[in-house]
């Protein structure tokens, strides 16, 4: 008797807890953060067998669209066809967006060139990997050796051998204000 009560129970219990709820999709909150987080990270990035790019991070997050942050600055290094490190790129943040194939970095952006000795100062800076050029909309500032150049926008090689400033504010000599 006790058995057939605790059977019984049982499945009263069971029915009562198979409550199907209709679920809105638009109550559905989906997981928006990181799926995959890199630390100390360096990527090579290399045609033929030579080193062309070498990008360097402290802390990658990847997005499941592709997307990636660098949320603790990011380093990038250019190199000539001779395997000669030519340019340097560092900022504070940046991040690609897989979708237009474009790195973004912000916050105290700087580029120095190793082969003419010439330094890139500006907020932000795009850079194209397949096109291998690098622009910005924004103010810029370029010392080299006898000048200090200022503006606004900029195109360039991506190992900064050669830019154009599109909308140039003036040049001083010998870098003397």
């Amino acid at each position: 008797m006790w058995n057939r009560l605790i059977v019984a129970l049982l499945v009263v219990i069971g029915i009562a807890s198979c409550n199907t709820k209709e679920v809105n999709p638009a109550d559905i909150v989906y997981y928006s953060g990181p799926v995959a987080t890199a630390y100390n990270l360096r990527t090579e990035y290399s045609d033929s067998a030579r080193t062309k790019v070498v990008v360097n991070s402290k802390l990658q997050l990847e997005y499941s669209d592709g997307d990636r942050e660098f949320p603790q600055g990011i380093q990038v290094d250019f190199y000539n066809p001779d395997g000669k490190n030519a340019a340097r790129l560092t900022a504070n943040y940046a991040r690609y967006e897989k979708q237009t194939n474009l790195y973004i970095a912000t916050g105290n952006v700087i580029i120095r060139d190793f082969i003419e000795t010439k330094t890139l100062n500006t907020e932000e800076l795009r850079w194209n990997r397949a096109e291998k050029r690098i622009f910005t909309d924004k103010f810029v500032r370029i010392q080299t050796a006898t000048e200090l150049l200022t503006g606004t926008g900029l195109t360039a090689a991506q190992d900064f051998s050669t830019y154009r400033i599109l909308k140039p504010a003036g040049s001083l000599s010998n870098g003397t204000l």
